[in-house]
């Protein structure tokens, strides 16, 4: 619900902090007292579009913060999804709008799109005003509100499935059965493709070997020269080479260590360097004797690579990952030369799949039909208790093609006079009419709807005397389920509040400002009696208490 409400420099409030509470909120004052403009505020911490008019006279900014609680789980699930999380089972929003129209919103102190404001305001808080309803003339919700009061959730489910998997299958029956032009021109691309790459005899990881090959064959005179002249140098030519010198060296130093046997480990060690350079010398001799050059096996090397490297350039990948294409392909090309098989198989799943959704459809629409009546007698319901028994309600449910949705067009349907036939609701002319059977609508669905505010602005549009009374006596009845809050200019309505708010007018250094005021009982009872006579006496202050006593027993 929402608890509390900060406005900065919105119109003609300066400041102003509002708490609100469980149950039936009522806000009264002065016409012209600025309570549309409270509900300015509200539907802009909604995410609604905002007019830069709305920032008071010579401010740079407006802003609006608004603390909720007790926040439904379908906006915590998207609240979540978007990146933010509800804590302590609070949510603060915020909305600043510049004297430029420009605006930027906050949930959570972090940053937020004005869309993700305005859908997650709509899980949060309903507005009605006397001639908008922010679902409820939404043609487009009509089946959702249908579903939400009707019991058959799992009717639902079952013909969603069907229709996902008739779907499904359809995709891939469209993907078979391609135009036969495009199909033989994938086949001789598929052809060429195969046909190069197994031409190519690919293996993974050759290309390395052959580049290690190649620049053997680069720079061979190079390689000949060093290695000839390290074997001169190692294992000497007639005069000898490191080898005969080390072995020299190791030979003396050995004949030393017999005399004197602190030498022992540096002739050991000298023994040991010895034999790796006569290893040394071995292996380099024998490279030197493999030194052959073949002009062909140099000639191949670079001719595969080309290739290689060809191949590479043209795929985009190694010859493991070409090799991946390749298998690929040959899938593709074996699914489409058996697509003439596969796509009969998917025919007849296709036909079993559209009628299996074709009868779960009619079973959605029957449960429907069945929930759109006993929708229908509640509203009647309603309508006899506000006064307005000869009003019909009707749900109308006409078939239309297949959608996830199922095959229903839902529409609400008005007749305010006997004899007229049923239009839109949004066709009532009449504002005194089409606030009360606004009021019963949703006073039927409350007990579903899982939004927890809901916001009347002037619902008393058109009416008086004892309709009027009924209308309190609903509103005060739905805040039962939900936290109402309504703007209202009857003493009827206002006599019925759990709480009730004054917003007041006054001129703070030669400027107009708007407050507003929490009103006890006494309080409550002095705006009540200003409402009924339009000024506080006696007897109004009498009218007042007693409308107030019997308002709040009910």
């Amino acid at each position: 619900m929402l608890y509390s409400l900060h406005i900065e420099n919105v119109a003609v409030i300066e400041e102003a902090d509002v708490d609100f509470h469980s149950g039936f909120n009522v806000l009264t004052g002065e016409t012209g007292a600025g309570k549309s403009i409270l509900i300015d505020a509200i539907n802009a911490v909604l995410g609604e579009r905002v007019r830069r008019d709305l920032v008071r006279t010579g401010c740079a900014q407006a802003q609006v913060f608004a603390v909720f609680s007790d926040i439904s789980d379908a906006a915590r699930a998207r609240l979540a999804e978007a990146g933010y999380a509800a804590e302590n089972d609070t949510l603060l929003i915020e909305r600043t709008i510049r004297a430029d129209g420009k605006s930027t919103c906050r949930i959570d102190g972090k940053p937020a799109t004005v869309s993700l404001l305005r859908e997650v305001g709509a899980m949060l808080v309903n507005i009605h005003g006397q001639h908008e309803n922010q679902s409820l003339f939404d043609v487009a919700k009509h089946l959702t509100d249908l579903d939400r009061m009707g019991a058959y959730d799992a009717v639902r489910e079952t013909y969603e499935a069907a229709y996902h998997r008739y779907c499904d299958i359809s995709r891939a029956l469209k993907k078979l059965t391609t135009a036969e032009t495009e199909k033989q021109e994938r086949l001789d691309i598929l052809h060429y493709r195969i046909n190069e790459l197994e031409t190519a005899a690919l293996v993974a990881g050759e290309e390395e070997a052959l580049e290690e090959k190649h620049r053997f064959y680069r720079h061979s005179e190079k390689i000949a020269d060093y290695l000839r002249r390290a074997d001169a140098l190692l294992n000497g030519d007639e005069e000898g080479g490191a080898c005969a010198a080390v072995n020299e060296a190791a030979e003396a130093l050995r004949h030393a260590s017999g005399l004197l046997s602190t030498l022992s480990p540096l002739s050991a060690r000298l023994d040991t360097l010895m034999y790796d350079l006569e290893a040394c010398g071995n292996e380099l001799a024998d490279a030197v004797g493999r030194m052959g050059f073949d002009e062909q096996d140099r000639e191949r090397t670079e001719e595969r690579l080309e290739l290689l490297h060809r191949l590479s350039k043209k795929y985009g990948t190694d010859a493991a990952g070409m090799l991946e294409i390749l298998e690929k392909s040959r899938s593709e090309l074996s699914q489409i030369e058996t697509a003439d098989e596969r796509a009969a198989a998917l025919r007849a799943d296709l036909d079993k799949a559209r009628e299996e959704t074709v009868q779960s459809a009619e079973k959605l629409t029957a449960a429907r039909k069945t929930a759109a009546e006993g929708f229908e007698k509640r509203v009647a319901e309603e309508l006899c208790f506000l006064d307005m028994p000869r009003v019909e309600f009707r749900v109308s449910i006409t078939q239309t093609a297949l959608t996830v949705r199922g095959g229903d067009h839902v529409e609400f349907l008005i007749s305010a006079n006997p004899g007229e036939p049923v239009k839109p609701i949004a066709q009532i002319a009449s504002g005194g009419e089409l606030s009360r059977i606004m009021l019963a609508i949703k006073a039927v669905m409350a007990e579903t709807d899982d939004i927890d505010t809901l916001i009347f602005d002037e619902v008393d549009a058109g009416i008086s005397g004892h309709a009027a009374v009924k209308v309190g006596i609903k509103l005060r009845q739905t805040a039962a389920h939900r936290q109402i809050l309504c703007v209202t200019h009857l003493a009827q309505i206002a006599a019925r509040g759990h709480h009730h708010l004054l917003i007041q007018k006054t001129v703070k250094d030669g400027r107009t400002c708007t407050t507003v005021l929490p009103l006890d009982a006494e309080g409550s009872e002095r705006e009540l009696a200003r409402i009924i006579g339009g000024g506080v006496t006696d007897a109004t202050l009498q009218a007042a208490h007693e409308m107030r006593t019997e308002g709040q027993k009910e």
